[in-house]
């Protein structure tokens, strides 16, 4: 899949512009953004996508330098699961 990089969202369409994929990160303000929302459409759930656009989410964030408030209950239960990523997520935390 080939993913395109906005301002506050990660996503990615077929060739007939059906959204395959996304991550969305609005702002909260200038160095805070809420991951709201992990969709993967239908057809391709259970393939690692979600966990895939979540790392891929982290990633840029955390190059903006920037902290995330999970908001969507997929990224709380991402970021719950991979404490590795945890380092700038305010919400979040399971490490001891």
């Amino acid at each position: 899949m080939n993913y395109v990089y906005e301002e506050n969202k990660i996503y990615s369409k077929n060739e007939d512009g059906l959204l395959l994929g996304e991550v969305t990160f609005p702002a909260r303000d200038e160095k805070r953004v809420n991951i709201d929302h992990v969709y993967v459409d239908m057809s391709l759930r259970g393939q690692g996508i979600a966990s895939d656009l979540m790392l891929m989410a982290y990633e840029y964030i955390k190059e903006k330098g920037l902290l995330i408030i999970a908001k969507c209950p997929y990224a709380i239960s991402w970021f719950k699961k991979h404490e590795e990523y945890q380092d700038i997520v305010i919400n979040v935390k399971t490490k001891r």
